[in-house]
């Protein structure tokens, strides 16, 4: 029996209007009656030995197993990085929300409560945008954000001599308030501002 290995192009909506396409996926399995495929993110020879292996009754070895399920595992990391960034980026109008920095490929969308931790889900009231230098000082506790939305820099940081860019770029930060999406919905949570805050806070 010939089993046909069908590849093709997995096209991930992130927000309205805007893919990622992830290349090559292939049709690992479908059901017809649920209208339902299972595909996986592979590299063609990892693919066909799984299929060769099927067809034969043989198992597939861990060290094949484990590759694939490596390599699909991080393509759907990569597809929630991208569709995290691209949401929070569009909530705040592709600025950065400290400096209104207005140049999408120097903007990075930045966790309130990290990724890994319970409360770090990838919800827009999780993030902010913000340019690199000062996403950066926020996850260095350089600049704190307080559950009113307000930004404080460190003491140590306040008190430093130094050029231009700290002082324009971060100690004039310091009390003002973060711009905010137009939507309230969007807005961070104060929650999870306050836990980031009381960690800010301990380092300063």
């Amino acid at each position: 029996m010939t089993t046909i290995l069908t590849q093709g192009v997995y096209f991930h909506g992130i927000v309205k209007g805007k893919y990622l396409a992830v290349w090559p996926v292939y049709v690992m399995g479908d059901d017809p009656k649920a209208l339902t495929f299972t595909i996986a993110a592979d590299e063609p020879n990892t693919a066909q030995l799984f299929l060769h292996q099927a067809a034969t009754d043989y198992v597939m070895e861990d060290s094949t197993y484990f590759k694939r399920s490596y390599i699909t595992s991080t393509i759907r990391q990569r597809l929630h990085q991208k569709s995290f960034r691209e949401r929070v980026l569009e909530a705040y109008s592709s600025q950065c929300a400290f400096c209104k920095l207005k140049h999408a490929e120097l903007l990075d969308a930045a966790h309130i409560i990290p990724d890994a931790d319970e409360l770090g889900g990838p919800l827009v009231n999780n993030g902010l945008s913000l340019c690199k230098i000062h996403h950066a000082a926020f996850d260095s506790n350089i600049i704190g954000i307080t559950p009113d939305y307000k930004m404080m820099v460190r003491e140590d940081i306040l008190l430093e001599r130094d050029g231009p860019m700290l002082r324009h770029g971060i100690q004039q930060l310091h009390d003002q308030k973060i711009i905010l999406p137009k939507s309230k919905l969007l807005w961070p949570d104060q929650n999870r501002l306050e836990v980031r805050y009381n960690k800010f806070r301990e380092v300063g």
